[in-house]
């Protein structure tokens, strides 16, 4: 049984996703967990107790918040963490739906979420507090200039997405041809140098608790497999700045990257828990359980120090009873398939 008897309850979605597996197994002990995916295979679910497993439509159903909702309703849930991009800002616009029923959300508000999910306008937000790479929307009005400023080569990607995709290193100008000129692209100057993720804590009032620095040392399908945290000061300022200058009040991830001075520029904010948050975790930050404390109104400290940790990942089993396996309610009342078929 997740949690201590009479614990508050908090329910986790994508727990298929590595960022969801690192919450679930630090909130475990603490709290009783409801773990809640699409697909009756994802690893977290089986973190949880076989009650307390539900199956969600797709995050960009029409029908996902209803359905998010009852099954917080229908679990006892406290509070409420979305851990994957499509679902973050339907979620946070149906705040007071789910306060209606005394539900707390560790999510970004809608503004800042707007901000993050829309590079272009993230590059905008922090332009006067931290370094950013020249920008360019591309447009019909677009002119040569403006692209040959950015100098050669140059990145391409779509303004909104996850994931990386759409993104391309693009050799000259000559190479834009066949790309959209309708504001939904943006092009950047090529930065050469490391790449770094810096995931920031907030408190919901604003006040960065920790912002921890790491260095992403090999990737395998867009997630960290091996790195290590890294005490830079400049790092940590950069995340800090960040964070306050979009409003963060929760967790999210700041990436980074070296320009060719050395001096670090802004790639992008995924205003969410990262995939590699175990090792900020490990690194002595608890950003699971001190987000989820300070969502529930206890107290957070103002300052959390890291250490310098590395980690080496690899696969991991959760045995499941043939009984229990694949055996999740799902909180749809109209599953997807029979949707797809009227």
């Amino acid at each position: 049984m997740t949690g201590a008897p009479g614990s508050r309850t908090v329910l986790v979605t994508g727990a298929g996703g590595a960022a969801a597996v690192t919450l679930l197994r630090a909130l475990r002990d603490r709290y009783r967990v409801v773990a809640a995916d699409i697909d009756p295979h994802a690893v977290g679910l089986y973190l949880a107790d076989p009650g307390d497993r539900v199956l969600l439509p797709r995050g960009d159903d029409p029908r996902f918040v209803d359905a998010l909702l009852e099954a917080a309703r229908a679990h006892g849930a406290d509070l409420v963490v979305p851990t994957v991009d499509v679902e973050l800002l339907e979620v946070s616009r149906r705040a007071d739906d789910f306060a209606a029923h005394g539900i707390r959300l560790l999510v970004e508000r809608p503004t800042t979420l707007g901000t993050c999910l829309d590079k272009w306008a993230l590059m905008q937000a922090c332009a006067d507090t931290v370094r950013v790479p020249a920008t360019v929307l591309l447009e019909g009005g677009t002119t040569d200039e403006e692209v040959a400023a950015l100098g050669t080569p140059f990145i391409v990607k779509p303004r909104s997405g996850a994931g990386g995709r759409g993104f391309a290193v693009l050799p000259d100008a000559a190479h834009l041809d066949g790309v959209p000129r309708d504001g939904s692209q943006i092009l950047q100057e090529w930065l050469p140098g490391e790449e770094f993720s810096v995931d920031v804590l907030a408190r919901p009032d604003g006040h960065v608790v920790a912002a921890v620095p790491r260095r992403r040392d090999k990737v395998d399908s867009g997630i960290a497999v091996a790195g290590r945290t890294v005490a830079d000061p400049a790092l940590v300022t950069f995340g800090r700045t960040v964070a306050e200058a979009i409003g963060v009040v929760g967790v999210v991830n700041v990436q980074v990257r070296r320009a060719v001075d050395g001096t670090p520029a802004l790639l992008e904010v995924n205003p969410r828990f990262p995939g590699t948050m175990a090792l900020t975790v490990a690194a002595g930050v608890d950003m699971p359980r001190l987000s989820v404390a300070a969502a529930f109104g206890d107290p957070v400290p103002d300052h959390v120090e890291f250490a310098e940790v590395a980690v080496v990942r690899h696969w991991d089993e959760v045995l499941v009873p043939v009984a229990e396996y694949c055996d999740v309610p799902s909180a749809d009342p109209v599953p997807a398939a029979l949707g797809a078929a009227t």
